[in-house]
């Protein structure tokens, strides 16, 4: 009788195991899911799932001859280094993944870069700016732009069209993408004719910037260069403003997210910031993008969600370019990819990591943001 019945038990996994769907090809997403900058991570998931649902209608990728779906395995590295190391080892090791997407802050890139490197796997980042992350790296890419880019086009707004002769910094030392852009604002702003008046620091999770910020306002800065989370912000501008700061205030595209002005109200009226793209830039591929987010999730599109989509499919183009599902073959293709026409503008890479595209200028104007002008 125990032999039919572990024969039987044999069977029905033999079934069991045959019955399963098959999920095709796997991917790996690394996004804070949880976390300071949860919000972030939300529209990550979003991005990805409705291209996967696109992708999957319409058979899957082809590769060769053959339709194959694709599963994305989202992982949660909650902003934090230690987390993305973690959720890159499992995706690579136990999960086989042939490349991964994220992550979106630098920090955290930074930390899962060695590790997609050393094994072989391209990683494609859609939100991660700070030039380490790409350095001196084959297998590893973004979708942005870059804070050198960034922070000399902020730095020359600030001079050119706000007339800003003074400015003062106040950003988080231990966050690479903060501590990156800061120091290009810096080094920019000096190298335009201003002059820098005040560089302050502070930690991550800090609540209290009043020290900093009284530094800053016997300073009498013209303007205020805040290249922070837009978790942070809202509480940095209200604590200055307290305190009878005045100066107008500009800030990086980590400010990209609606719970900035929700977190903010009026207080961030007439403030502005770099962005990767704005849903106000008449662009085909734009608007199919976000008419497509918003009908599916109702909610609003920031850039997180924009560069994760534009990643997915760089990616997805790069695998049918290759026509196999293997990580050289596709490292190879992403990095021959000219003219890719995205949600976020058109995308190129010339020899690194880094994309060839332009960035955009937005004002917070009535409780919303708004293009202002564009840079290439």
């Amino acid at each position: 009788m125990r032999q039919l019945v572990w024969s039987l038990v044999a069977l029905l996994a033999l079934f069991g195991v045959a019955g399963c769907e098959d999920k095709g090809l796997a991917i790996g997403v690394s996004a804070p899911l949880s976390g300071d900058i949860a919000a972030l991570g939300q529209s990550t998931r979003n991005a990805v799932l409705l291209a996967q649902e696109e992708i999957n209608a319409k058979g899957g990728i082809r590769i060769g001859d053959k339709l194959e779906k694709i599963t994305f395995i989202i992982e949660d590295d909650e902003n934090r280094p230690e987390s993305t190391a973690t959720v890159f080892q499992k995706l690579i090791n136990q999960d086989r993944v042939v490349a991964i997407i994220g992550s979106q802050s630098s920090k955290c890139s930074n930390a899962g870069a060695p590790i997609a490197e050393s094994a072989g796997i391209p990683q494609l980042s859609p939100w991660s700016t700070n030039p380490n992350v790409t350095r001196g790296r084959k297998y590893v890419f973004r979708s942005c732009f870059i804070d050198p880019f960034q922070g000399k086009e902020v730095a020359k707004f600030a001079r050119d069209t706000m007339k800003a002769r003074t400015a003062a910094v106040l950003y988080d030392v231990a966050s690479d993408y903060n501590k990156g852009i800061a120091e290009v604002f810096r080094d920019e702003f000096a190298r335009a004719g201003g002059r820098i008046v005040g560089f302050e620091t502070y930690n991550t999770n800090d609540k209290d910037f009043s020290a900093q910020l009284c530094k800053i306002k016997g300073a009498n800065p013209d303007i205020l260069f805040l290249p922070n989370y837009f978790n942070e912000v809202p509480l940095q501008i209200q604590q200055a403003r307290k305190l009878g700061l005045t100066c107008k205030v500009i800030g990086s595209d980590s400010w990209d997210n609606p719970e900035l002005i929700k977190l903010g109200g009026r207080e961030m009226e007439g403030t502005y910031f770099t962005n990767h793209y704005s849903p106000d830039v008449d662009r085909p591929a734009s608007r199919e993008f976000i008419a497509k987010y918003r009908k599916k999730f109702n909610a609003p599109v920031d850039a997180a969600a924009a560069l994760t989509y534009d990643s997915v499919y760089i990616l997805v183009q790069a695998i049918e370019k290759a026509g196999k599902a293997e990580p050289r073959a596709i490292r190879d293709a992403i990095a021959s990819t000219k003219g890719f026409n995205g949600a976020t503008g058109t995308i190129s890479y010339n020899g690194t990591g880094d994309p060839v595209k332009g960035a955009v200028i937005i004002r917070i104007k009535n409780g919303k943001f708004v293009f202002d002008s564009a840079v290439n």
